[in-house]
């Protein structure tokens, strides 16, 4: 392939709205495509980061060619495939997003896969990183901070994603009650979470400290504040307390959800706590989760009679 097609690969760190719109400027009828695609999304419930993923990964594959996504022959998508999987320093779920996207876009225009003989996606079940108890403490005691300290203490205590934390408003929090409440979370599901003592003793310090407008959580300017400030807060928190395990907000959603199920929880509670749609998706803890009563069976100190 030719170097000068390569303009809408990665490498330059556009943002989603950039790429999107450098492809509706420069390729004909991608700009109808994306709305109809945002039309689409929205009609059947999608999250707003499906449309985002979609549409920018598309406007990267359009902006290769500088061509429409689904006027391309099938040998100039298995192309651009092979190319950001063998040849570019791109993330697996790149790849993932770029034939979603596309498999999307045929859908939308009745078209079908075979016509771009777009690859089959095997689901790869990975087992999710859990944090121990010590760990949680000194990842908890990373800041002094308090805003920062909560933002950890409210994914921990409640298993939430990274995007309901953001945009939880200071009326979702009942701290008389000790309730949360998770508006349009993901396929905009509300559900009710339990707060601890200690979070809510916390949570009124913060609000009474910070009087936040809207949001619980906001910027110097009063709006609501941006998924890499709280991505920025867990990072510094890790590194601080020099942990070697990799952390992320998915992480303590992980470590939530285990540490309820070694402590006795039923897995259907803990399935509605996480807002799950299928009991399979929350099983998975179990392959993780230490025995409830904390004995673990070893073959090899059963075999030498080591206690």
């Amino acid at each position: 392939m030719k170097k000068q097609q390569t303009t809408g690969l990665p490498g330059a760190a556009k943002s989603i709205s950039t790429i999107v719109s450098q492809a509706s400027d420069k390729v004909k009828g991608f700009s109808e495509l994306v709305q109809e695609m945002e039309r689409s999304i929205i009609i059947n419930g999608k999250s707003w980061s499906t449309y985002d993923n979609y549409s920018r990964h598309l406007g990267h594959l359009a902006l290769h060619y500088n061509q429409f996504p689904l006027d391309l022959s099938a040998k100039q998508v298995s192309d651009y495939l092979y190319f950001i999987k063998s040849k570019v320093n791109v993330s697996k779920s790149f790849f993932r997003f770029t034939v979603f996207g596309m498999r999307y876009a045929c859908k939308m225009r009745g078209l079908t896969y075979d016509q771009y003989q777009l690859p089959q996606l095997k689901h790869e079940q990975r087992l999710p990183i859990v944090l121990s108890g010590p760990d949680m403490k000194r990842l908890l005691g990373a800041h002094r901070v308090l805003r920062s300290k909560l933002m950890i203490g409210i994914l921990y205590e409640c298993g939430l994603r990274i995007s309901e934390l953001r945009d939880l408003e200071v009326c979702h929090i009942d701290v008389e009650r000790g309730m949360l409440h998770v508006q349009r979370g993901k396929r905009s599901k509300d559900r009710y979470l339990p707060l601890g003592k200690m979070l809510c003793r916390a949570i009124k310090t913060y609000l009474s400290a910070f009087n936040p407008k809207k949001y619980l959580f906001e910027n110097l300017k009063g709006n609501i504040v941006s998924l890499s400030c709280i991505n920025n807060v867990i990072k510094a928190a890790a590194r601080r307390a020099q942990l070697t395990k990799p952390v992320s907000a998915h992480t303590l959603r992980h470590t939530f959800a285990t540490h309820l199920l070694e402590q006795g929880a039923p897995i259907t509670t803990i399935q509605a706590l996480l807002g799950h749609k299928r009991l399979q998706t929350t099983l998975i803890y179990l392959h993780v989760a230490q025995p409830v009563d904390g004995k673990v069976i070893s073959p090899l100190d059963t075999l030498y009679n080591q206690q």
